[in-house]
């Protein structure tokens, strides 16, 4: 009974081995190989912390996500539950925050999607003002935030409501687009 056994599995093996080794082989490419295309494997991080400096050595921004992730083979950098920080040339510190961000990697915009609230000083004013909108868009490299949706601007107590807005920060000029709504007195 024992010798059918044995027989049975060394034939099994003998079988399994033959379909094993007769397949086709596989040819291995070193990833450094002439020819071979490096894949970007993407990344995830979570609690994640971005800086990116000017040429003096400051923060020009900082990017707090709960997520940042990056798909294989994109330019792209997806931000969960954003807090952003940021100077304007006069030195004034500005915050964000929002739902969702994107940030493309070499084009200096930061994208702010999903009940986004922006807070800083305006130059010349010693009043917050404040930045309601679902979608803005922070241009780093000119310090120009702008939205084409419906926008609310709080200053000095005060509501301001439009569709669009284009705000200069390094100039503290602000211009809101289309449709705006409520008045605002000195």
């Amino acid at each position: 009974m024992m010798y059918r056994l044995v027989a049975v599995l060394a034939g099994l093996a003998l079988v399994v081995g033959l379909v094993l080794l007769s397949g086709p082989q596989r040819e291995a490419v070193a990833p450094n190989a002439p020819g071979a295309v490096a894949h970007d494997p993407g990344y995830a991080a979570l609690g994640a912390r971005l800086v990116q400096t000017g040429a003096d050595g400051q923060p020009l921004y900082s990017l707090d996500a709960a997520r940042i992730s990056q798909q294989p083979d994109e330019s792209r950098v997806q931000l969960t539950q954003v807090q952003m920080g940021f100077r304007a040339a006069n030195r004034q510190q500005w915050t964000a925050r929002a739902d969702r961000g994107e940030l493309g990697q070499d084009t200096g915009v930061v994208q702010l999607d999903g009940d986004v609230h922006v807070a800083g000083l305006l130059p010349g004013t010693q009043d917050q003002a404040q930045i309601l909108t679902d979608h803005l868009a922070y241009d780093t490299r000119t310090e120009v935030v702008t939205t084409p949706d419906p926008v609310t601007l709080t200053m000095a107590g005060r509501e301001l409501h439009a569709k669009g807005m284009v705000a200069h920060l390094k100039e503290g000029h602000v211009q809101l687009e289309s449709a705006v709504h409520g008045s605002y007195l000195p």
